[in-house]
């Protein structure tokens, strides 16, 4: 078993092609992917390091898979457990409800035990307000992608992220930098 779990949910198949590109970056021995749609409770307890994907829909809405294990995420015990947030979003057409999504997720694991590491900063992104800032406003509370305005900046934002995220975990892994 890997050292870090990945937890996914997908519709349109951005953030499932997120998540492989992460664990591109980290290796596969090092991380173990789970469509959220696929997953029970007890899964999370395999793993001290967890990353989180999830795509805000519309007007601020949750992804469907999500929704549908939301009442599970709720009931997870995440204390001793190190987790890293990332997000998708439209920040141009959605711009009042940019990440919702992640910033809802965010709320949810805190209260439940989790350590956050990952916080992203804003700069560089366009939007009017959004669940997913962190309390000073100054950045994001995990990883801001926007593959419908920014998708040439993806890359770079992964690499950078996926290093930050390995370093504030402590963890011992050689992260490949790719341009993909």
């Amino acid at each position: 078993m890997a050292v870090i779990g990945l937890f996914f949910g997908s519709d349109e198949g951005n953030t499932e092609n997120v998540a492989q590109r992460i664990q591109q970056r980290l290796g596969e021995d090092a991380v173990d992917i789970h469509d959220i749609a696929d997953v029970t409770q007890l899964e999370f307890d395999d793993y001290d390091k967890i990353l989180l994907g999830i795509p805000t829909w519309d007007f601020g809405q949750i992804q469907s898979d999500w929704e549908e294990f939301w009442e599970d995420i709720s009931a997870v015990d995440f204390t001793g457990k190190t987790v890293a947030l990332f997000g998708l979003g439209d920040q141009f057409g959605y711009g009042d409800y940019f990440l919702d999504a992640m910033g809802m997720l965010h709320d949810v694991i805190v209260e439940n035990g989790a350590k956050i590491v990952g916080h992203w900063p804003v700069t560089g992104y366009e939007f009017d307000e959004s669940k997913a800032l962190t309390a000073d406003r100054k950045a994001f509370v995990g990883l801001a992608i926007d593959e419908d305005q920014q998708e040439e900046l993806t890359s770079q934002r992964l690499n950078e992220w996926c290093q930050q995220v390995v370093r504030e975990m402590g963890l011992d892994l050689d992260v490949e930098l790719l341009d993909d």
